[in-house]
């Protein structure tokens, strides 16, 4: 069995999942030949770089259609889709280029594909985990250099994106510091995947504020990849408000949530004065990321949402993701 993973920068979690399962990845090949194209099961393309090029996404459609293989565009940036020209975006809704639209979020998802799926972001725990240090060990309120901590994009000069997460952060830590708090907020450039799982592991409460995602505005339902790479680490998150978190976790139980810079000191206060509690909830997180959000999850809903396409249709591949939602969320019911 092969795949296709058509992204510029590649997708290496994916990618290893996907192999470990034992199929052949195929990366960047968008216009596969009648041997490359022999015994692909699925073709997972980057939704922006697809839409920039309409009519290379097109040929590649007819391509996989000869084959009998779905073309899958993952969107890892709704609603805001990299800045995507209106028109753009428009003929990609006329044009028929994917067969199945799959995004962090469903914002809008309506138009791109008969199928539109929900396919969130994941944890990639070789890289981003436990690795040597254990959940007991976290316990132990010794081990920690920093109360509160943010590792991220904040060059708003460059990234206006950002503007609001600078100006969140630059006034929280404000705050924290007055109030005699530890604090690290640094931009993740120049800081190494080890680098930041030790952030990550001496922290009480890793933040997560803002994404590239939200625009204009308006907050993207979709979750960062932070937001399953602290809990697979064992830290504990403290997140903005997603609309899809209720879909992948139990609120208070496994996720916690701020409204406000306000509610965000208060909770805040609250956890770093419980931190018992809040080890527990962090612990809640890493089981259920661990069962439900690493990247072999998501290798398994892409391949089994690829076989039900290729069995049943456009319904039959809605249906197989709605069944991977539904268990996440609802698995404690």
């Amino acid at each position: 069995m092969r795949a296709i993973l058509n992204f510029r920068r590649g997708f290496p979690g994916l990618a290893e999942a996907l192999s470990e399962r034992g199929v052949t990845v195929v990366e960047n090949d968008w216009a596969p030949d009648a041997a490359s194209g022999e015994g692909v099961a699925v073709c997972l393309v980057d939704f922006y770089e697809a839409v920039r090029a309409p009519w290379r996404s097109f040929g590649l459609h007819r391509r996989l259609r000869r084959v009998g293989a779905p073309l899958v565009a993952l969107d890892r940036d709704a609603p805001w889709h990299k800045g995507v020209r209106a028109r753009r975006l428009q003929l990609a809704r006329w044009l028929p280029l994917f067969d199945v639209y799959a995004a962090h979020s469903l914002q809008g998802a309506t138009g791109f594909a008969p199928a539109q799926v929900y396919f969130p972001n994941a944890a990639w725990p070789r890289v981003y985990g436990l690795g040597n240090v254990t959940l007991p060990q976290l316990r132990d309120p010794t081990r920690y250099s920093w109360d509160v901590s943010f590792v991220g994009n904040i060059d708003a000069a460059r990234y206006r994106e950002h503007e609001d997460r600078v100006r969140f952060l630059a006034e929280l830590e404000s705050r924290l510091r007055a109030s005699g708090r530890r604090v690290l907020i640094r931009d993740g450039a120049g800081l190494d995947a080890p680098g930041q799982v030790e952030v990550i592991q001496r922290s009480h409460i890793n933040l997560s504020v803002g994404a590239a995602c939200d625009h204009g505005g308006v907050r993207s339902w979709g979750l960062p990849e932070r937001c399953y790479g602290v809990p697979a680490c064992g830290g504990f998150l403290l997140c903005d408000q997603r609309e899809h978190a209720r879909d992948d976790f139990v609120t208070g139980r496994e996720w916690v949530t701020y409204d406000d810079i306000d509610d965000c000191m208060r909770k805040i206060d609250h956890y770093l004065t419980h931190l018992d509690e809040a080890r527990t909830i962090a612990e809640a997180a890493h089981a259920r990321v661990m069962a439900h959000h690493t990247y072999h999850h998501r290798a398994s809903l892409l391949l089994d949402l690829a076989k039900a396409w290729r069995e049943g249709g456009n319904a039959a591949a809605v249906a197989v993701a709605g069944q991977y939602r539904q268990g996440a969320a609802e698995h404690e019911h």
